[in-house]
């Protein structure tokens, strides 16, 4: 399975211009946790968060007993809050390609961490992908998986040669011939359907 697979496309975005205001209203109007940021070009040239957004933004209590120097912001800078996403965005931005193997991806979502990656195609973004996109295709129902796996395989193989089992994720395949370079197929077939956790494929020769 590739980000190709499992992104969200196409991807709302936004500029370096774009006021931090305006890009917290995206994040919060479409509960997102990151927006990526397009320069003039269309290229991606960093990521706003929802830290990069709240980040000094926020004045002092004033009802609190502190010195004045501390009322403007919440670090106590006194410096006014930048005003564009270019000020405030995170740069440059981890991407990954459209090809990435998902367990790729994942390992490096989790080492960072990193709740949202930037999908390109060479220089164009093409999509994004989540930490909800990774729990939406665990959740996937094991019915649709199956149905998937069926699919994929009978396409390759003659149909009503398999069968197909998927328990929480799980894909269990038992193939009516007992050949070893259609068993590597299946796997790899199964594998790469979208909620699927591991396959095992056996062989049931038939008793003609």
């Amino acid at each position: 399975m590739r980000a190709r697979d499992i992104m969200t496309s196409p991807v709302v975005t936004v500029t370096p211009g774009t006021t931090v205001k305006n890009a917290a209203n995206l994040l919060a109007s479409h509960g997102f946790t990151a927006l990526p940021v397009l320069d003039s070009s269309g290229r991606l040239t960093g990521v706003v968060t929802e830290a990069d957004v709240v980040r000094d933004r926020f004045p002092r209590d004033p009802r609190h007993d502190v010195s004045e120097h501390d009322l403007p912001l919440v670090d106590g800078s006194g410096r006014e809050p930048a005003s564009t996403v270019g000020e405030v965005m995170t740069a440059p931005a981890v991407s990954a390609s459209a090809d990435t193997d998902v367990v790729d991806l994942v390992t490096e979502m989790l080492k960072d961490p990193v709740r949202s990656m930037p999908i390109v195609d060479g220089s164009r973004l093409v999509g994004v992908v989540t930490r909800r996109d990774l729990v939406r295709v665990l959740a996937r129902d094991d019915q649709a998986i199956a149905n998937d796996v069926r699919h994929q395989l009978d396409m390759y193989g003659a149909p009503y040669r398999w069968t197909v089992d998927v328990r929480d994720g799980a894909v269990a395949i038992n193939d009516e011939f007992d050949n070893a370079t259609d068993r590597h197929v299946a796997t790899v077939l199964a594998e790469a359907v979208r909620g699927v956790t591991t396959a095992t494929v056996a062989s049931e020769p038939s008793a003609d």
